[in-house]
């Protein structure tokens, strides 16, 4: 998933539990029962974005992976670069 897709999908839940908090708002129920609603709705999309966010970290640790490994591959060509030259 890109960066922009991750983005997109964070904007999208928020504009959702957005909604569903103002549509519980204005709904014909009693306080308790719209209380007990947003608190779900609450909890729903901070599900949402702690899952959001495990999917950004295990992604940077991947980027990191490719790119350390990357580094080492570079490392050792430079290596044996030098010693060609230097016999």
């Amino acid at each position: 998933m890109s960066d922009e897709d991750s983005g997109k999908v964070l904007w999208f839940v928020a504009g959702a539990a957005l909604g569903a908090t103002i549509a519980l708002l204005f709904a014909p129920a009693s306080g308790e029962v719209t209380r007990r609603k947003i608190g779900q709705k609450a909890e729903e999309g901070r599900d949402a974005i702690t899952e959001t966010g495990k999917e950004f970290l295990d992604r940077g640790r991947d980027l990191y992976d490719k790119g350390r490994k990357l580094a080492d591959e570079a490392a050792d060509m430079v290596e044996r670069g030098r010693k060609l030259v230097h016999g």
